[in-house]
């Protein structure tokens, strides 16, 4: 293993990162197969459109939102503001994506006279969505526009952390409730018999647990933070000088 990482005591963590990676591309690979090889493929104008929904909501709201909360684990060695820019980039991707999934639920649901928003699946995937669109207005303006104060930053920091986590997991248990409730409708006789469509499913919800395990796991451990770069802490005392009165040599 390179010296360096040895240095910044990020001892296991490129194993599971390349894990996280591993378990997101299984998960993709393996609700593309099930939505083509048992629920009829895609389409925006037929009956396969529903399907958009599902691919659509596990690329964007868990591997791209996964992959966003990982940019200041894994790019540890370019400039905060590159990295800044990449994880912000990957949420507006995640929130492009996953809008395109709800607009054709939606749609889908009006072309098959289906009522809306009834179920907790409904309730919660709706709600982690706005809040997921809050949190990314919220982080724009506070780590993007200019103007807003170091102390700022360094208050909201912490629940924006937790906040993108939160909505990580939350979305995994939309997933899982959602995954459910479409087993109980499309095979509500054979569910219970274990037919290859179900066992298929409810491995797709074990490797999506796993999926949001191993980020919160690698995200929650203090050790691997991304180091400051030495003229972004330099940059800080500085700026800790100047509006706290602070000597440079103080410890």
């Amino acid at each position: 293993m390179d010296d360096s990482l040895v240095r910044e005591n990020i001892g296991l963590m490129p194993y599971l990162v390349a894990a996280s990676q591993i378990l997101g591309v299984a998960v993709l690979a393996i609700t593309g197969t099930w939505l083509s090889q048992y629920r009829g493929g895609f389409s925006w104008d037929g009956p396969e459109q529903f399907n958009v929904h599902p691919l659509c909501m596990v690329l964007g709201m868990v591997f791209l939102c996964g992959d966003a909360l990982l940019v200041f684990r894994v790019f540890r060695h370019e400039t905060k503001k590159a990295t800044k820019i990449l994880h912000g980039v990957l949420h507006i991707l995640a929130l492009i994506i996953s809008l395109v999934g709800i607009i054709a639920v939606f749609q889908y649901h009006k072309k098959k006279n289906i009522n809306d928003m009834y179920s907790l699946h409904s309730w919660l995937g709706i709600t982690t969505f706005t809040l997921y669109i809050l949190q990314w207005i919220l982080g724009f303006v506070m780590f993007f526009l200019p103007g807003v104060g170091f102390a700022y930053k360094n208050r909201f920091k912490p629940l924006h952390v937790f906040l993108g986590l939160s909505l990580l997991l939350s979305t995994i248990a939309t997933c899982l409730l959602g995954l459910t409730e479409k087993m109980l409708f499309s095979l509500p006789d054979d569910y219970s018999k274990l037919p290859a469509e179900g066992v298929l499913v409810n491995s797709l919800g074990l490797l999506l647990v796993a999926f949001g395990l191993v980020i919160a796991y690698i995200v929650t451990r203090e050790e691997w933070r991304r180091p400051p770069l030495p003229e972004e802490q330099a940059l800080s005392i500085d700026f800790r000088t100047l509006t706290q009165g602070e000597s440079p040599t103080e410890p």
